[in-house]
């Protein structure tokens, strides 16, 4: 994999790429949860480099891609995201969304439509304001102060073993959050910022609609806010297949990344066969 840069008006984005492939098409481009980097997605790369071109970011203000304005929403990550694929020759991209990163998804399906060839959502939700109350977008803009004076080693226990039932979950989990140790104002600013774009998208009441081969994939021990609910009533109202990862929590990509690989991969050869 090499690391590349792309310049945006608040900051550099880093991010890792590798083309030389068995296969040229389609290219698959990994994009990680909220406060995650792209060490989220090694399990992934291991098992699809040299098969099909990939691709992986630390998204804006992220890890490697900082220091960075939080002066963007999920719109502008999402143009972002297409000069980076138009800039690496990515036209027939499938992205592989693991939480926020399947709301990046969803907000390129929405602005390139006929750009995205597939779409997997792994421990993600819809963005449709119609599967969200009042109330919970109250809460998503409401939870910088949260991560601010939560104390950081119960937030940090609290964001490895929240999101990961494995031990090389939680590992890597742990691992990604100590980037932040030591400076707990810029992981509440990046988790607060994360949340209110969220709930900006979600209020702006766009269809995000999804054109392409997808599917919805959740951990069943799932307790992150309530994606559990949430997959279901998606798959129950779009009809994409979904798909429940035995034993898995938040991060089911990272707690049975050969169940996934296998899942993505059976996408991957739906979309080339479209």
């Amino acid at each position: 994999m090499n690391e590349r840069i792309h310049t945006t008006r608040c900051g550099d984005i880093h991010y890792w790429v590798n083309k030389e492939a068995k296969q040229a098409a389609p290219q698959l481009v990994f994009l990680p949860g909220l406060t995650a980097d792209h060490r989220l997605f090694d399990r992934q790369i291991e098992y699809f480099e040299g098969r099909f071109p990939v691709l992986v970011w630390d998204a804006p203000g992220h890890a490697a891609s900082w220091p960075f304005e939080f002066d963007f929403d999920l719109m502008d990550k999402a143009k972002w995201l297409d000069e980076i694929l138009a800039a690496e020759g990515f036209e027939e991209p499938v992205i592989i969304g693991q939480s926020m990163g399947g709301y990046v998804g969803q907000s390129y399906a929405q602005l390139f439509p006929e750009k995205l060839k597939g779409f997997v959502s792994i421990d993600s939700a819809p963005l449709q304001r119609e599967y969200v109350t009042a109330a919970e977008i109250w809460l998503l803009k409401k939870m910088e102060p949260v991560y601010r004076y939560y104390p950081w080693k119960s937030l940090l226990k609290t964001g490895t073993n929240g999101v990961a039932t494995s031990e090389y979950g939680r590992k890597l989990m742990h691992d990604i959050m100590m980037v932040y140790d030591g400076d707990q104002d810029r992981y509440a600013r990046l988790s607060g910022h994360g949340f209110r774009m969220l709930a900006e998208a979600m209020e702006a009441d766009l269809p995000y609609e999804i054109r392409c081969p997808a599917l919805l994939i959740c951990g069943e021990k799932d307790r992150a806010g309530s994606c559990k609910r949430y997959s279901r009533a998606w798959h129950k109202k779009s009809g994409i297949p979904l798909e429940w990862i035995e034993g898995a929590g938040h991060n089911s990509n990272t707690d049975a990344p050969e169940k996934v690989n296998r899942l993505i991969e059976k996408l991957v050869l739906e979309v080339q066969k479209a």
